[in-house]
This record gives structure tokens, sequence and C-alpha cells, in this order.
């Protein structure tokens, strides 16, 4: 199946956006650094100035991820879906076939009304990853297992969560503060409570099992990452 095929299977609308597209778009359509990358027509070049935005910002914080797509990272292309643009990452699995990722366009502006209001309190380098590098990052098929898109955050007062009724400790995050940037699509959360999140504290939330609180954010996110990449 090529690869239009294959993301059709899950977003009828979607798109890859031709060379003679890209030449037409405007800079205020698309961050710089990204419309520099997707202009380029050799892939190889895609690939390595995409590498060099990750490590130039996230090195230390994602040093596993950024390894693994050092090593396997196949090609980096504009994709359209419903009027919004993005860029797919082509990544070899474990078979030697390819597996596909999405990263929303960075941005600032906060749609999320409720993670709108206290923006300015979520620690600096997550906000960064998703002001400077990505609008989350994340496998395409589930939009999970990665970092969630602003619009997609788990605000967690929102949501009914049966296993507070089972947990063999007190809760130690307050709901009213708390959201999830990081989904692996099957119940496992990585949770920020903004009133506890100095030094990149974080939380392991479950919908099925205890939560392991005082987790760093970036150790585990690097570490489901690769763990997807590698699945």
């Amino acid at each position: 199946m090529d690869k239009i095929s294959f993301l059709r299977q899950y977003r009828k609308e979607v798109e890859l956006v031709h060379f003679d597209k890209i030449k037409r778009i405007r800079e205020d359509e698309i961050p710089s650094q990204w419309l520099e990358i997707v202009r380029e027509e050799d892939k190889d070049i895609r690939v390595r100035k995409t590498l060099a935005i990750w490590k130039s910002l996230f090195n230390k914080e994602l040093s596993n991820t950024i390894l693994y797509l050092s090593e396997n990272l196949l090609d980096v292309e504009l994709i359209l879906d419903n009027g919004k643009y993005a860029i797919l990452y082509s990544i070899k699995d474990s078979q030697s076939g390819c597996m596909y990722y999405e990263g929303g366009l960075p941005t600032s502006n906060i749609e999320n009304p409720t993670l709108k209001n206290v923006w300015q309190d979520v620690p600096e380098k997550l906000r960064s990853f998703y002001e400077n590098i990505h609008d989350g990052f994340y496998y395409f098929s589930s939009r999970a297992m990665g970092l969630v898109s602003l619009n997609h955050v788990t605000f967690f007062d929102d949501d009914e969560w049966g296993i507070i009724d089972d947990l063999e400790q007190p809760l130690e995050i307050n709901l009213t503060t708390t959201f999830s940037f990081f989904e692996s699509g099957m119940g496992g959360y990585v949770a920020v409570d903004l009133e506890n999140c100095s030094n990149d504290n974080a939380t392991i939330w479950f919908t099925n099992d205890q939560p392991d609180y005082g987790v760093n954010f970036w150790d585990v996110t690097d570490e489901w990452l690769v763990i997807g990449f590698e699945e």
C-alpha cells in the first residue's frame, strides 16, 4: 500500500503537499524553520535539518528519541489535513517497514480555553517544545503514543477517573491543576500538576493501575517515545 493510501485509512482528507504547492506557501502560513525544510527537495537534507532542530533544543531531554530518529528517520514531508498543515515523519520500523508520526506546527496560540488560562504556569521546557518544535508529536494513526496536540491535552478535572476509588494511597495530585501532555493511547498518561511541577516533576497516571508519582517528565516521555518506535 502506498503512503497516501495508508494515511487516508485514518483521515480521508489528508494530502501530501507537493513541491510546486510548497513553493507558493506564504511565510506567514508556516514557521520559517519548517518552511525552509519542506522546501528542500533532497530528503536527506530535510532529515538532517529536522534532526538539527531537535538537537539544538532537546538534546538532553530527548536524547534517546533523537538517537533513534538519527538512525531511523527516512523522510520528513509537509501534509495538509482539513486546511491545517503538519509535518509527517516516515520512520523505519523494526521489520524494516515504515511507520508514520505527525508533528503539528509549533504555536504559541493556545485555543484550548482551560489550558490558555494557565499556559504561563506550564514548565518552560514543555512550553518550548510546543512553541518551537511541534504542537504535539505522536503516532499518526492513533494521535497517541506521544506528546498530544494542545487541543487534545487532557484536563484531569474534566474526566471521571474510576481508578480514584481504588487508590491504595491518598491522591497526590490536584485534579483541578493537572494536565496530561503525553498519552499512550492505552490508558497511560504523563501528567503535570501545575501546582507541583518544578524540576520537571510529573506523574504517570493509569486508568487501571496505581499512579507513579514524582517521575521526571522528560525521562518518561523519552522512554515511552522510543517504546512506541520499537513496537
